[in-house]
């Protein structure tokens, strides 16, 4: 990491910083009428929230409230099970990204087929899939695509990328989910939400303006906040401020790298080849209309869920009786209110996925609370 860079992060992270936002935040609370709770949509502000201690920092009549934004966490047991039964095939290599290793499914996770001899693949980028693809010929490739808004435009170029190649060896399980649709699930779930720090990454590609609803129909204010801890502190003062002055407004605190109208030409993409998919079942949240990708009928020879149809399971199955997963996903609970947290349930036994991913609250609260 270059010095002018390392300078700019240590900048977002300076203890300085985070103490001054503290005191205003602190400030401003104590003006406000009614306690308030901010939930964080993405899984990456819970581990930042989580890792620099912002929960601790904040005064008692505001709450931090864990959300959905994690994919490996909200993908369900039967789309894990789809995953797992085409990497058991004898000419198919399954290729997706590091976290959905542990995953558990009804019948196991991806390790465990490895275990059994499944040529599972773990890669950073998707274009890694097409090496794998020329250098296995007489193998399927099947790419397991995952992750909210953000990563669906590498899913797009790496389609793009096949086609134009006409490489023949390559298909694709499509599991892109995106973000207004649960945030609407729990906000008439009556969650005790008030308002929401959005996304970062996700609002790069899909512009603000997705989360307009928000304040217009549903009275809850919206700031889009960036990673790093000075971030999402200027976030939550940004939001307290909203309160105290009557206003309910989408706001961008991250302006270094989102606009209103988002990445326009990874928009353009996404839409030659995808349409959402009628309803998709999200773990330990339920059906949800209209919240996901599937590929458009026109690339249905590359699509594996068309073509290995017969095989797929489909029965819809629900977690362990005794992860609160689902609570803690729908931000009705947090990690420590689970029974096995930290002992039945760990990062290398984890009967949940929010114990299984980078992203997960509880493997937040694991990593971070003095756990290891």
């Amino acid at each position: 990491m270059s010095l002018q860079l390392k300078d700019l992060y240590d900048g977002f992270r300076n203890p300085q910083a985070i103490k001054a936002l503290a005191k205003l935040i602190e400030k401003e609370a104590a003006k406000l009428e009614q306690s308030i709770g901010i939930m964080e949509v993405c899984g990456g502000h819970t581990h930042s929230i989580m890792k620099y201690g912002l929960n601790q920092l904040l005064p008692s009549n505001i709450e931090f409230i864990h959300g959905p934004g994690c994919p490996v966490c909200v993908m369900p047991k039967e789309r894990i099970d789809h995953a797992y039964t085409l990497s058991l095939l004898d000419d198919v290599i399954l290729v997706t990204l590091g976290d959905m290793i542990k995953v558990p499914g009804s019948n196991g996770n991806l390790a465990d087929a490895r275990a059994k001899g499944a040529d599972v693949r773990f890669v950073y980028s998707p274009l890694d899939t097409i090496k794998i693809a020329y250098e296995n010929p007489t193998k399927k490739v099947i790419f397991f695509a995952i992750g909210f808004e953000t990563t669906t435009p590498m899913t797009s170029a790496l389609i793009h990328q096949v086609l134009q190649k006409k490489i023949k060896n390559i298909l694709f399980h499509i599991n892109h989910i995106t973000v207004p649709e649960p945030m609407r699930v729990l906000l008439d779930d009556d969650n005790h939400i008030d308002a929401f720090i959005g996304p970062s990454h996700v609002s790069v590609i899909t512009g603000s303006k997705i989360y307009e609803e928000f304040p217009r129909d549903y009275g809850k204010p919206v700031v889009i906040s960036g990673f790093e801890p000075v971030d999402v502190m200027q976030s939550v003062l940004m939001l307290v401020r909203q309160f105290n002055e009557n206003r309910c407004d989408l706001e961008i605190q991250y302006s270094r790298s989102v606009t209103k109208e988002g990445s326009l030409q990874a928009q353009k993409l996404n839409a030659i080849y995808f349409t959402k998919r009628d309803h998709f079942r999200w773990r330990g949240i339920g059906d949800i209309p209209k919240s996901a990708y599937r590929l458009k009928d026109a690339f249905a020879h590359i699509d594996a869920e068309v073509i290995y149809k017969d095989i797929l399971p489909t029965q819809t199955i629900d977690d362990h009786k005794f992860c609160m997963c689902g609570d803690i996903l729908k931000g009705k609970a947090n990690p420590k209110d689970c029974k096995v947290f930290g002992t039945a349930c760990t990062p290398s036994n984890p009967l949940g996925s929010c114990m299984v991913s980078s992203e997960g609250a509880c493997a937040a609260y694991y990593k971070y609370g003095n756990l290891l």
